[in-house]
């Protein structure tokens, strides 16, 4: 929940003696404070149901506040769509709450204000989901509202044409951002056009023209189904009051067979492996390049999942971490450079990125391999300590509200993680070790096979590219094609 401060302002005979006192400071004025102990997380019983229709509940009560907050989770996304079709999924999330149960959108936007409620629709790989903020007071007819979007939206043609074109007008807006046209051309040059996760989930100008209202409707119809899907709830309300509220709601929905979703193919870099490769994807006059440095990745199962959050933090998970605390506060290259796993049932990728102002784009490559080297060796006592008190004492902050809770929770039910692992966070990460560290480092990143895309202006930075020797640079588009492409 949002938390309000109050700023009270100091006298002025007060300000001036902090003034007066502040040369006396001297060096600890700017020490950062000491890391307090770390106090382990209670966190309230979660209970887990399954109704006949096979909607799987996962209920917590929380009392502080007279509020709930739900989450349907729907375990299929884009990695279902059709390739010539991508771009169905995230469009039919997008159109649940623009008509349902003989209300249009701006009725649904109405009653919606009138509750004083949050709902919010969406889809990315191997999830869709729908949330709901209420009060304990409205809950029931905010469930009513959350249900009918749910299991009787209207897909009405208006709607469908509309958001469609607001779509295909993002699509083109993209083409002139940096880091989407480097995200777009990573993911296909890791995974390849012919695997779901080197498409856009949002699809592409020649798939969304192709999407009908018909296929929107069928993705639903397929999908959208009680045994795919596990509803959160959390909050003013106990287990038996949630699935009474969960039955009345959901209980009529029914269950149906669910297709198989093809296997997907070998990524494009593990069928044709190539070394580190620079691509290049042009965008004349850009002052800033955008980055994406990385490759194949994990899952979310891993048993290495404890030991790559700390060294996956070490790098480019935190502010000080190793590379924002090289390219931005050392060399001022960037203003934030990271690093992330993209973590599925499915492996996703390892991705390090920023964007560098263009006349060090060779530089910051150079930059950004020695500290992908450097962390494949063991850490020092110390930086390990500290980025793990430093995950430790953060992790509790999201579990403040109730929202975080289900935000939490939901966040583990398309991998299919155990709700208990979430109470055994700390310890876990407590546990990791320097060979830990060394271990995961050494298996995930590979500095001699890379894939660096690099979305900026060819013209300035293809010979200083070329002239670091990190490896071949080639020049494509954002769909991994050899440029010119048609």
């Amino acid at each position: 929940m949002p938390r309000l401060s109050v700023i009270r302002r100091a006298p002025a005979v007060a300000a001036a003696a902090l003034l007066a006192a502040a040369p006396a400071l001297g060096a600890q004025g700017t020490a950062p404070p000491a890391l307090g102990p770390v106090r382990p997380l209670a966190l309230p019983a979660m209970v887990e149901r399954t109704l006949p229709n096979g909607l799987r509940l996962v209920i917590v009560e929380q009392h502080e506040l007279p509020v709930l907050d739900a989450v349907l989770v729907v375990r299929t996304g884009p990695e279902a769509d059709r390739a010539d079709r991508m771009g169905t999924a995230t469009l039919t999330a997008n159109m649940l709450d623009e008509g349902a149960s003989g209300r249009d959108a701006l009725a649904i936007a109405e009653q919606v204000a009138f509750l004083a409620i949050g709902l919010r629709t969406g889809a990315t790989f191997e999830q869709s989901s729908v949330s709901l903020h209420t009060t304990t007071a409205t809950r029931d007819s905010a469930l009513t509202l959350m249900a009918d979007v749910v299991l009787r939206p209207t897909f009405a043609q208006k709607d469908f044409d509309r958001l469609r074109q607001d779509r295909l007008n993002a699509l083109l807006q993209e083409q002139d951002r940096g880091p989407a046209l480097a995200d777009r051309g990573f993911t296909a040059m890791v995974f390849g056009l012919d695997h779901p996760f080197g498409r856009n989930a949002n699809g592409s100008r020649e798939t969304v023209e192709g999407i009908t209202r018909d296929d929107v409707a069928a993705f639903w119809r397929t999908w959208y189904r009680p045994n795919n899907a596990t509803l959160v709830l959390v909050g003013d309300l106990t287990v038996p009051q949630a699935e009474a509220l969960a039955r009345r709601h959901f209980g009529a929905w029914e269950r149906a067979p669910l297709p198989a979703i093809a296997a997907y193919p070998v990524p494009r870099s593990r069928a044709e492996p190539r070394g580190t490769t620079v691509t290049i994807v042009d965008r004349p006059k850009a002052a800033q390049s955008s980055f994406r440095i990385g490759g194949l990745g994990v899952t979310r199962d891993t048993p290495d999942y404890y030991a790559l959050m700390v060294m996956n933090t070490m790098l480019g998970g935190s502010f000080t971490s190793r590379l924002n605390t090289t390219l931005r506060e050392k060399k001022g290259y960037t203003y934030g450079a990271s690093s992330t796993f993209l973590m599925r049932r499915t492996a996703g990728s390892f991705i390090a990125f920023a964007d560098v102002a263009s006349a060090k784009t060779d530089s910051a490559v150079v930059e950004f391999l020695r500290e992908l080297k450097a962390i494949r060796e063991a850490p020092p006592a110390e930086e390990l300590a500290k980025v793990k008190r430093y995950l430790q004492l953060g992790y509790p902050e999201g579990f403040e509200s109730s929202g975080d809770i289900a935000g939490q929770v939901a966040a583990l039910i398309p991998a299919g993680i155990p709700l208990a692992s979430l109470g055994a966070y700390q310890a876990r990460i407590g546990a990791v070790t320097a060979a830990d560290v060394q271990r995961v480092a050494r298996r995930y990143i590979n500095p001699d096979s890379l894939t660096i895309v690099i979305a900026g202006d060819r013209a300035r930075i293809e010979a200083g590219l070329k002239a670091a020797g990190v490896g071949p640079v080639e020049v494509r588009d954002s769909r991994g094609r050899p440029a010119g492409t048609p």
